[in-house]
């Protein structure tokens, strides 16, 4: 169901408007419109659900068990040296 509403434009958003339009990319300027409306809406759906699942992330890592300071130097250490092996890096 489609509601009518009236709209105000730039001057410079009216001719890129009218442009998709001509350029048969869009059927008309109800549908360029519609178009610039569904992407902000896309994304702040996206960054809801992104939202919820970091925060979700950071729950487990709290929740998680934890590791010393000297262990995780240890880990880094080792990663790194395997990847300059990897990649043939001189240390």
């Amino acid at each position: 169901m489609s509601v009518k509403t009236a709209i105000s434009p730039t001057e410079q958003q009216n001719s890129f408007a009218r442009a998709l339009v001509e350029s048969g990319l869009y059927s008309s300027m109800s549908s360029v419109l519609q178009q610039g409306l569904e992407l902000p809406r896309q994304r702040t759906e996206t960054e809801a659900v992104e939202t919820v699942a970091l925060r979700e992330l950071v729950q487990r890592r709290l929740n998680g068990p934890m590791i010393s300071t000297t262990e995780m130097d240890s880990r880094v250490a080792a990663m790194i040296e395997r990847k300059r092996r990897v990649v043939r890096v001189d240390s």
